[in-house]
């Protein structure tokens, strides 16, 4: 009889613990299906370079960052083109769909990877997934508790690795589009 009162309770914790880990995941892609836009502060730290400033993203494929560092840089992307954008007003043009950015902005990709991915649970305070796209490695972190997205982390085919940190984030604020607007070309 003890045996099969055990048996009965590691079913019931396995099936709570598969049926928590799906809910987690199943709670995180609807409340990020139904978000337009995010503003935020962040930390970004590139090979030990750290950087701190604000974003808007706007999905899909939009985001504004100023950066609080001495050299004043503006990163925009309006959807096809990332543009950064020193303070001396000289500025460099990517292709976005060349830089890790261009999955990070893409809110249907990410959801579309999250529902085939397991989670992982770090420190009890963020739920963690692994997205492997071409040559790229984007790992998104999610708080456990208000499931927001809190910051993702990249490794670029050049090995590359840079860890974005979210913080006073607010969801589907009046923005002002005018600030996905680039540069004109010379």
């Amino acid at each position: 009889m003890c045996f099969n009162k055990n048996f009965f309770y590691l079913i019931f914790l396995i099936i709570f613990f598969v049926e928590t880990k799906a809910d987690n995941k199943n709670q995180i892609i609807s409340k990020f299906q139904n978000i337009k836009n995010l503003t935020f502060d962040f930390e970004q730290n590139i090979n030990g370079k750290i950087e701190e400033g604000m974003c808007i993203i706007e999905y899909p494929k939009k985001i504004y960052c100023k950066y609080d560092t001495s050299n004043n840089k503006t990163l925009v992307s309006n959807g096809n083109s990332l543009v950064i954008i020193t303070d001396i007003g000289s500025y460099y043009r990517y292709p976005l769909n060349t830089t890790p950015l261009n999955l990070i902005l893409d809110k249907n990709f990410i959801i579309s990877e999250i529902i085939n991915l397991n989670e992982k649970i770090i420190d009890k305070k963020l739920i963690h997934f692994t997205i492997e796209k071409d040559e790229l490695k984007l790992d998104v972190f999610f708080d456990k508790d208000s499931l927001n997205i809190r910051g993702w982390q990249t490794l670029d085919m050049y090995q590359n690795i840079s860890y974005t940190f979210l913080s006073n984030i607010t969801i589907n604020q009046k923005i002002e589009h005018d600030i996905f607007k680039l540069p004109q070309l010379n």
